[in-house]
């Protein structure tokens, strides 16, 4: 273990985060009632610019007045090119002061982005004196913000975590693709020609390297990687793959842009029964073989030590946090 040691953000259940559009009332009511770990009600892109306001408006009286326990409650709030930026901060945190956790800030390029916002929040809290401080969470979803990607996630102690919004990462890379994620049938390989001239095609995850490459860089600095957006609501497959996938290179969850993507994700980022109960034997065995004086042992034909301790307390940890969520 390297002498610098990395201090991990606030723990929370993060499987499934439910993107909430602050134009539609009704649409936050039935929010409350979800099963997401973690709703963002949305300021920026779902709301179109004649609606900023009443949103805004909207969003207050929905931390007020609608019972949001059990949950973890983001805003996404407008960028910080724009005027809309800081009227959602400063009147959600002066007119519901308390009542949310994070601040989703998309479009985040560079450590400046985060220290201004900080210092804004910074001051609200102080004037409104309120106790519970917020955390940050940032949206890696342009070539700056990849580029940027190690700076961003060290950028402030507010930070909890990072996601991947992969619709305007592919504009901001000006990628040949109009869908929100999942694969792309021309991003594939070939194989050579068999006895018979016959190719295989296999198809590639062009979303590999910047989730791969996002989840390096929050695991260094003690983030939840988060990957972001599943377009098409309409395939519960191809939502469970990416979000295997996603879970396979370490994210802790995923988007859920329609209530019927959050059971999915939910699943997805549980371990299993069994995944847990195979977790729980790799610890006992070293326990066994910490007695006996040996550093690793064979479980199920295969060599355990040190390091599966870590992989194996990790899911253990996790199914705790779930079943202490209820």
């Amino acid at each position: 273990m390297s002498f610098h040691i990395v201090e991990q953000a606030q723990a929370r259940l993060n499987r499934s985060e439910l993107a909430v559009p602050g134009s539609n009332p009704s649409f936050l009511e039935k929010a409350a009632q979800s099963k997401a770990d973690v709703v963002f009600l949305d300021l920026e892109d779902a709301v179109a610019p004649d609606d900023k306001e009443p949103a805004r408006k909207n969003i207050i009286q929905a931390l007020n007045d609608l019972d949001w326990s059990g949950k973890t409650m983001s805003i996404r709030i407008n960028g910080l090119d724009t005027h809309y930026m800081y009227r959602d901060v400063v009147d959600i945190l002066e007119q519901a002061p308390g009542k949310l956790d994070l601040i989703m800030i998309p479009k985040a390029g560079t450590a400046s982005d985060v220290y201004a916002l900080d210092m804004l929040v910074t001051q609200i809290e102080d004037a409104t004196k309120v106790e519970k401080r917020i955390g940050f969470e940032l949206i890696i979803e342009t070539a700056l913000g990849m580029m940027n990607v190690d700076e961003l996630a060290g950028a402030s102690p507010r930070l909890e975590s990072l996601h991947f919004g992969v619709a305007d990462y592919a504009a901001s890379t000006k990628a040949k693709t109009t869908v929100i994620g999942g694969p792309n049938a021309d991003y594939h390989v070939l194989t050579d020609p068999d006895d018979a001239g016959n190719r295989e095609v296999h198809w590639g995850d062009m979303w590999h390297y910047p989730i791969a490459r996002m989840v390096v860089a929050a695991r260094a600095h003690g983030l939840r990687p988060i990957d972001g957006p599943f377009g098409d609501f309409s395939d519960p497959d191809g939502f469970r793959a990416q979000a295997l996938r996603a879970a396979t290179l370490g994210c802790e969850g995923k988007w859920a842009i329609h209530p019927s993507q959050v059971d999915l994700a939910n699943e997805c980022f549980s371990p299993t029964d069994a995944e847990v109960e195979k977790a729980q034997r790799i610890l006992d065995a070293m326990e066994e073989a910490v007695k006996e004086g040996k550093g690793a042992v064979a479980l199920d034909g295969r060599l355990i030590d040190i390091a599966s301790i870590k992989q194996a307390e990790v899911m253990v940890k996790k199914a705790e946090q779930i079943k202490a969520a209820g």
